[in-house]
């Protein structure tokens, strides 16, 4: 289990460093190799370590140490894992999907210069995600958190010669470095009542601590969690993270970088149950998301941005079913979610890939003609997404509308909003298929595709999109509540779900009947409006409502009026009023100053001993002096 658990860790590092040290003696296709075995190496070690401890006796997890890292007084953090239900669930998801991504990044990345860098830089984020759950106390999973922020920041600003991709980076960054601030000051917090970070000490702590303490701890994660998962505020930064390579955007949005929040919410859940308010305000947010998102997604015409959009409102969800206490229903969403999201991006870049970079789904009609196979595995991922019976997110989704359906009046709001959602997801995500691969080819993709020797990508691309495939269609199937929900049982001892958020048979059927309805009505309007390849808007014809929803409901414009212009404003008066005639200006007469105090100081050396015993006894005069005016 222990070495299992080591080389699922560290196998995608070794993976960076060989390629980093190979330079330029590793030819660019063979990069590609390394990182893809690198993480596949580790992908067996997740599988390893999960047999290992399934066979074992312990459920409640085994914390392996390699060394102290760091001690200061009674305060102790070793470089350690931990191997426990939940993080052994996030390193199969972590390593198995970013495997198959990683596979499918050797054909899309073929022949840039750059291929080296590339998959280094994915090894290095695997290993960022996989230190951030494998991590056995609040510290390690802290490093992981920022390595992951490092990551994202190199991976979406890896094309830097164009502006909007080293923006993008910036902004993602930036963002995620707010919520990064907000945890380590509920780290400090728990660290000066409990002197450790350690999981058990850190909350058995928070049982302990005063109302006001405790809330201010949860509301620091919370706010790591929402910059992390990109759920509002802390938003903006996903949509243009699409500027990276399209399996960059997969690995973010599916099983890495964006699920950290409600993994996070789930590992520190006795934390969040002691500020109960504070995992509501979790839940609120995920639902505020989920409806922001899917609005917003019904105007977008870039592929990947309509996915992007989803990807928030799917997080969105999770975030709902971890706050309401369903974090058993959250995780299971979390990985069902990684199948069809991944696919659906790995199937946007075969069609971006055939259309040599081509974005704009309005140029994209009937490309299905030319792409059969590409076309079914879109779909299939689209109707897990909207949680069509049997595909994948109709268990699962279905599992957390059901699981916020309890007596208390916020519960109906949350649920209502996820029925909503159910709507709007049927919407946004039939009006992108109807619109890019029924009908007669376009001019565009008749001018502009081209064949890959006759097949629709390379195997390295197509094999990836293949897996997942099937896992969207049936990957929902391994809990299917209320007749068997083995994910629940096996979470159970680290993660077990609140009284209130589990459901009767009766609402787990009406809150099942409801979404699949809502949800085949949203592809009804879809079919309704761009059946025909419209590209109209999908919703009332107000320009006020179009403009909004173009403008993202102006949450950029806001920042930029609240944030970054005062603070560029103040920077350029610093620069103008201070730096200038202050810094720049006294700068040359302090040298000039520097050079005649020393040069005047040259010429006292005279190497005359009378001088220094005149120099000498003038000084101890005045030390004396000095003395007998102290006294």
């Amino acid at each position: 289990m222990r070495d299992g658990a080591w080389l699922c860790l560290f196998a995608p590092l070794a993976g960076t460093v060989v390629i980093l040290l190979g330079g330029t003696r590793i030819p660019r296709a063979v990069a590609g190799w390394i990182s893809t075995a690198s993480v596949f190496v580790a992908f067996g070690g997740a599988i390893w370590a999960f047999f290992a401890f399934r066979a074992s006796n312990d459920r409640a997890g085994i914390t392996y140490t390699a060394w102290t890292w760091l001690q200061s007084g009674s305060f102790k953090v070793g470089l350690s894992v931990l191997v426990d239900p939940l993080s052994t669930m996030m390193m199969l998801i972590v390593a198995g999907v970013g495997g198959l991504i990683v596979l499918y990044s050797i054909g899309y990345m073929d022949g840039d210069d750059e291929e080296r860098r590339y998959f280094a830089y994915m090894s290095l984020f695997v290993f960022s995600m996989l230190l951030l759950v494998q991590g056995g106390n609040l510290l390690i999973l802290l490093a992981g958190w920022g390595l992951v922020g490092l990551s994202s920041y190199l991976l979406i600003g890896f094309w830097h010669d164009r502006p909007s991709a080293v923006a993008a980076a910036k902004k993602a960054f930036i963002m995620n470095a707010v919520g990064d601030a907000t945890m380590a000051l509920a780290f400090f917090v728990l660290i000066f009542h409990s002197h450790s970070l350690e999981f058990g000490t850190s909350f058995a702590t928070a049982a302990q601590l005063s109302p006001t303490a405790v809330n201010l701890v949860a509301l620091g994660l919370l706010g790591g969690a929402a910059a992390k998962s990109a759920q509002i505020p802390l938003h903006t930064w996903l949509p243009d993270a699409m500027e990276g390579p399209t399996p960059v955007s997969a690995l973010i949005h599916a099983a890495t970088m964006v699920t950290a929040g409600v993994y996070l919410i789930a590992r520190t859940h006795p934390i969040f149950e002691q500020a109960r308010t504070v995992e509501l305000v979790a839940a609120g947010m995920g639902a505020l998301t989920l409806l922001v998102a899917g609005l917003i997604a019904l105007v977008q015409t870039d592929i990947k941005r309509v996915i992007a959009y989803s990807t928030m409102s799917q997080i969105g969800y999770m975030f709902l079913g971890a706050g309401v206490g369903a974090y058993a229903n959250g995780m299971f969403h979390l990985m069902t979610h990684a199948f069809f999201k991944a696919l659906l991006f790995m199937a946007a870049g075969l069609v971006i890939h055939a259309l040599s970079g081509e974005q704009d789904i309005r140029k994209m009609r009937g490309i299905g003609a030319l792409m059969p196979w590409t076309k079914w595995a879109f779909l299939a991922g689209s109707l897990a997404l909207v949680g069509v019976p049997p595909f994948a997110g109709f268990f699962s989704k279905d599992a957390i509308i059901a699981a916020a359906l309890h007596d208390h009046w916020y519960g109906v709001i949350l649920a209502g909003a996820g029925l909503v959602g159910a709507f709007l997801t049927g919407v946004y995500t039939f009006r992108l298929y109807f619109l890019v691969f029924p009908g007669e080819p376009s001019a565009f993709v008749r001018e502009h595709h081209h064949a890959h020797h006759g097949q629709e990508g390379p195997l390295t691309m197509l094999v990836p999109v293949g897996v997942l495939a099937v896992l969207a269609v049936i990957g929902g199937w391994i809990q299917f509540s209320p007749f068997w929900h083995p994910l629940t049982t096996w979470l159970a001892p680290v993660a077990q779900t609140l009284g209130v958020a589990e459901p009767t048979n009766t609402q787990e059927a009406i809150a099942s009947v409801l979404a699949v309805l809502l949800g085949l009505a949203g592809i009804g309007v879809a079919y309704v409006l761009y059946g025909r390849g419209e590209a109209s808007l999908a919703v009332p014809r107000v320009p006020a409502v179009q403009r909004a929803l173009e403008h993202k409901l102006y949450f950029d414009e806001a920042y930029d009026a609240l944030f970054y212009r005062p603070a560029a404003a103040f920077a350029s008066w610093l620069r103008r009023d201070f730096e200038e005639p202050v810094i720049l200006s006294t700068g040359p007469d302090l040298g000039e100053g520097a050079l005649e105090l020393g040069q005047g100081a040259s010429r006292l050396q005279t190497g005359l001993l009378r001088t220094y015993v005149l120099f000498l006894g003038t000084g101890l005069a005045i030390v004396g002096v000095v003395f007998l005016v102290v006294r």
